[in-house]
């Protein structure tokens, strides 16, 4: 079935290919000249990551590399983002490539001769820093296609917008950041673009593959937050007062059934969990109030809307039955990662450049979430996932994105390189 998809998405964009079949030749040989430049500029960010909004040395790296090309700079872009352009020979329309900077607040635990040993302040406590979601790939893959293009400035008929973004894992508590603001202070306009594309490397999938979806790719995320107020009391005498960890233990329970039992889940998934419940100082006093955080990941508008009411009526109704009340706060923190679909069925034979038929597919939509959605609120955007897996692993063997023994094998960089300049290049092509 999804070779029969593959193959008609491949039919219905022939022209989108066949016209960029000049530059493929080029394109190809560059990669592999510059592969080990790339790999070292992974090395690098993966030595020295920064936090969220906290990306400074890692944008006076990124800045100077693009400067040396040539190209027109712009630093401090919501706070550490960098933004070059490269005005091709030819006119067209403008696209941008994007690449997020930040790292994670995990420990490094993979044997690697380049592994992190940075600490940094996060939330007031140090901690130390990764790059646990491969972020390091994405901008040395970017990188590489920024070099790429530039040599084939003359023959571009377009602009290319090249974004290195900051904060993607959310900036810190009271601040700003990530696509969100880049949007903000005007990234898509001066030249305003027309489409967009983004990467992501995938450590579950095996290098030399790329896997796509059109439409819903990765989850709306929502921050939920929950008071429960009860009536303090001696441990010793419950009946005195109202046990508000009782009570969250009960609405933790209630939520989950909202997914489970109230949701047509043959639409799309849908995830709700409590990461963390606070209450109480000590074993014979039942405190006054319990604190509860979670997420909230939707695939649907629809079910995102209703999935938040069922949240409110649920914990209100179980902490009144109870004699406490429950206040829900519900921040809608990211959209739905969505896919163009006319864009991405457009966007298919250019993957397959980068990768061959046999190593390019579709996919099932996933529960992480990407700020990269927010660009795709303003214009049409395509965004893909590249192998990173070693060949010949199993994906329970490899460490999992956040996590520390998250691992990349940098073979499968030279994809996302070639995919990045087809997608830009086969974009302007069809465009002129």
């Amino acid at each position: 079935m999804k070779k029969t998809i593959l193959l008609t998405l491949l039919s219905g964009a022939m022209a989108f290919q066949v016209s960029g079949q000049t530059y493929k030749g080029h394109v190809e040989s560059m990669s592999d000249q510059i592969e080990q430049k790339v790999v070292s500029y992974r090395r690098h960010f993966h030595q020295n990551p920064e936090l969220s909004n906290r990306e400074f040395k890692t944008s006076e790296f990124v800045a100077e590399k693009l400067k040396s090309l040539g190209l027109e700079v712009k630093t401090g872009v919501a706070k550490t983002g960098v933004v070059a352009i490269l005005k091709g020979g030819k006119p067209g329309p403008v696209v941008a490539l994007r690449a997020d900077m930040d790292g994670l607040p995990v420990p490094e635990r993979a044997p690697l001769e380049f592994a992190s040993k940075v600490k940094s302040e996060y939330n007031g406590q140090e901690v130390p820093v990764m790059h646990a979601c491969g972020h390091d790939t994405h901008m040395a893959m970017l990188l590489g296609a920024a070099e790429i293009l530039t040599s084939m400035r003359k023959d571009i008929k377009g602009t290319i917008k090249f974004i290195f973004q900051p904060a993607e894992e959310g900036a810190p508590r009271g601040e700003e950041g990530g696509a969100k603001l880049m949007i903000k202070e005007g990234v898509l306009e001066n030249p305003k673009v027309d489409a967009i594309f983004g990467i992501h490397i995938n450590a579950q999938t095996e290098v030399g593959k790329i896997k796509y979806r059109p439409e819903g790719t990765m989850a709306a995320v929502d921050i939920l937050n929950i008071t429960v107020k009860g009536r303090q009391s001696h441990g010793a005498y419950p009946w005195l007062g109202v046990d508000p960890i009782v009570v969250s233990s009960q609405i933790i329970m209630g939520l989950q059934t909202i997914v489970s039992r109230q949701i047509d889940l043959t639409n799309q998934g849908a995830v709700v969990t409590i990461g963390s419940l606070h209450s109480g100082v000590r074993s014979n006093i039942i405190p006054e109030e319990a604190k509860m955080e979670g997420t909230i990941r939707t695939l649907d508008a629809n079910m995102q809307n209703s999935i938040h009411e069922r949240i409110t009526r649920t914990a209100t109704n179980i902490a009144e039955s109870a004699g406490a009340t429950a206040v829900v706060d519900i921040h809608r923190e990211y959209p739905i990662t969505f896919n163009d679909k006319e864009l991405t069925e457009k966007t298919v034979p250019s993957l397959v450049k980068a990768a061959g038929k046999d190593n390019v597919s579709l996919t099932k939509a996933v529960t992480g979430a990407e700020d990269f959605s927010f660009f795709q609120e303003k214009v049409p955007g395509v965004f893909v996932f590249v192998g990173g897996m070693p060949k010949g692993k199993n994906v329970l063997e490899t460490g999992a994105h956040h996590t520390p023994d998250f691992f990349i094998d940098e073979s499968g960089m030279k994809t996302g390189v070639k995919a990045y300049c087809f997608m830009a290049l086969d974009y302007m092509d069809a465009k002129k």
